[in-house]
């Protein structure tokens, strides 16, 4: 009796050491990118750098997302995820570190693609790590590393300009700071990389039989993923100007635009629980995708007549994030094709991302107002709805 209960407390101390790693490792999945946009101004002087070349950072973290990601899989399965996640931070943090040092601009997007593919690697393979370390605690899980990703998000975003002044005002020691919260992340996987592979030598070293582009879910997945992560990406391109436009001020847009941001800590969390304890996640994903659609279509009715609500609508369907996260780790049967089902829908959805903030943009030259874009993102909570019902569905691959 003393023996089991000795091995109990060592299953839970494992598993809590794990979940702490978890949670290091998501607090670095967006620092590259939200540290950057508080000193553009001052690192454009700094590099020499155009406004066009300014405008492809935006692009670069999508892109990165999308390539490197489709490597994780081989990778994992010749190294094991646990150490092609070592790999990935050690990535970041040599990026972090070194980028804002870079002599031109062409080194700095150079150094900013290592940072950001040590990213895309993370960001594939932690739902396996989800999906074998917490089988019956999925959704759970999901949404504590999903919170603590928007955490290392928001923080970086906010502490960059004062930490850029306390170190005075040198904005290259106000960026490579930020490398320190990679560091912190490397060491329980490293001991988790040296001691024991995050996945069973079964499932991380066999590749799995499915075929994901053959799979309907695994496309539903990847449609999903992309037309949640398309609406993201206007949201945080976009939303503010829109608001602006409609005669709000600068400073109660930027309110609005914090509260759509930071109500998704909350409610992804407890989606993710919720969608992790039901055996089908249609409704919710069919909720969201009506959220959705009021948001943009109350801001294409009138973005001032109810900011507040609009805002709060669009920070609801926000959490689809978290929620196609936790459907990955879900629909597959086991780790490897966690692995393999997480990579392409990851991959495919931040390609069918790409084109959307620029699209929008561009209808919004096109026709001098917001009318046609915002009507143009109502529409798109339709692919949204239909993917997400699909993909929600109770089956595995």
């Amino acid at each position: 009796m003393a023996l089991r209960e000795q091995q109990a407390i060592t299953r839970r101390q494992g598993r809590l050491f794990i979940l702490i790693a978890l949670l290091l490792a998501a607090v670095n999945l967006r620092l590259a990118v939200t540290s950057i946009g508080p000193v553009l101004t001052e690192l454009r002087t700094g590099l020499g750098m155009s406004t066009t070349v300014a405008g492809l950072l935006t692009s670069v973290p999508v892109v990165c997302f999308a390539a490197i990601g489709l490597a994780a899989p081989r990778l994992a399965r010749r190294f094991g995820a646990a150490r092609v996640i070592f790999g990935g931070l050690a990535l970041l943090t040599v990026g972090l570190a070194t980028r804002p040092y870079a002599g031109g601009v062409a080194l700095f997007l150079l150094l900013s693609a290592v940072a950001l593919a040590g990213i895309a690697l993370v960001n594939i393979l932690l739902p396996s790590i989800v999906k074998d370390r917490f089988p019956d605690q999925v959704g759970t899980v999901t949404g504590l590393y999903t919170v603590a990703l928007n955490v290392g998000a928001t923080t970086a975003a906010a502490a960059t300009v004062p930490l850029t002044s306390s170190f005075g005002d040198d904005w290259r020691l106000g960026l490579s700071c930020w490398a320190l919260a990679a560091v912190i992340a490397l060491p329980p996987w490293l001991l988790l990389a040296r001691t024991a592979p995050a996945l069973s030598a079964s499932q991380d070293q066999k590749p799995s039989s499915v075929r994901v582009t053959r799979s309907p879910v695994a496309w539903a997945l990847a449609v999903y993923f992309g037309m949640q992560s398309t609406s993201a990406y206007v949201i945080i391109g976009w939303l503010p100007q829109i608001y602006r436009d409609a005669g709000i001020s600068a400073s109660k847009a930027g309110i609005l635009f914090a509260v759509t941001s930071f109500l998704g800590v909350p409610l992804g969390f407890a989606l993710s629980s919720l969608a992790g304890r039901t055996r089908s996640q249609s409704l919710i994903a069919l909720v969201l995708g009506l959220f959705g659609m009021a948001g943009w279509g109350g801001l294409l009715w009138s973005p001032g007549a109810a900011p507040w609500l609009w805002a709060i609508m669009l920070g609801v369907v926000n959490t689809a994030f978290p929620l196609v996260l936790t459907m990955i780790a879900l629909r597959g049967s086991n780790p490897a094709t966690v692995v393999k089902l997480s990579a392409f829908a990851q991959s495919v959805g931040y390609l069918i991302a790409i084109p959307g903030p620029f699209v929008i943009g561009a209808l919004h030259d096109a026709t001098d107002g917001w009318r046609a874009p915002l009507a143009v993102m109502v529409a798109l909570m339709v692919p949204q709805m239909i993917a997400g019902y699909q993909a929600g569905r109770n089956r595995q691959v």
